[in-house]
């Protein structure tokens, strides 16, 4: 099967994702810049949201590089990875709407989890196709920073409870733990 179709149907998806998020940004009836500080949650909660997206479409476009080959489960795995990426907007509003409260926070952080382990289930599914000896295998064989991911969303969920701000400074860390490129696929084609 050719991923040429893969890889244009998962950018369409999100670049809708991406669309619907910002108009979830409703503009002020007043047009003073007080009125736009009941919108600060909303944009950030949008910010944070649209990194996600950006370091999944990095990731992704990044893993399909190295992809020589697919198959129906693999095309399946990355329905399953777009359907979680596509609930972002729904979470991201719920939270901005709700200035960060604790079930929206729990919620977005059950919604990146699940985005997690749906990317490691496509990664699996493409190397269990292609084989430990393809350079995908190679480069993520030893996925610290997916480990540390799943284990820091599985911790801020509940502690979206205790307090969502903690919960928050996790999401913005792992994020920044992704938002620098990452490069183990390039060491490898390289």
């Amino acid at each position: 099967m050719n991923k040429s179709r893969l890889e244009a149907f998962s950018d369409g998806v999100l670049a809708i994702i991406i669309t619907i998020m910002v108009l979830e940004i409703k503009a002020p009836e007043d047009d003073s810049f007080e009125s736009l500080l009941h919108l600060i949650p909303v944009f950030l909660s949008y910010v944070l949201s649209f990194i996600y997206v950006g370091i999944y479409w990095n990731n992704h476009h990044h893993m399909f590089q190295v992809v020589k080959r697919i198959n129906g489960s693999i095309l399946w795995g990355n329905l399953f990875l777009l359907f979680w990426l596509s609930l972002i907007p729904f979470a991201t509003s719920w939270v901005g709407e709700h200035h960060f409260s604790a079930v929206p926070m729990s919620i977005y952080g059950f919604v990146l989890l699940m985005c997690a382990v749906a990317y490691n289930i496509l990664q699996n599914k493409i190397i269990k196709l292609e084989g430990n000896e393809s350079i995908l295998h190679k480069a993520v064989e030893k996925d610290l920073k997916g480990k540390i991911s799943t284990l820091v969303y599985v911790s801020a969920i509940p502690l979206a409870f205790i307090s969502p701000w903690i919960s928050g400074l996790l999401y913005i860390a792992i994020a920044l733990l992704w938002i620098v490129p990452d490069s183990r696929i390039e060491k490898q084609i390289n």
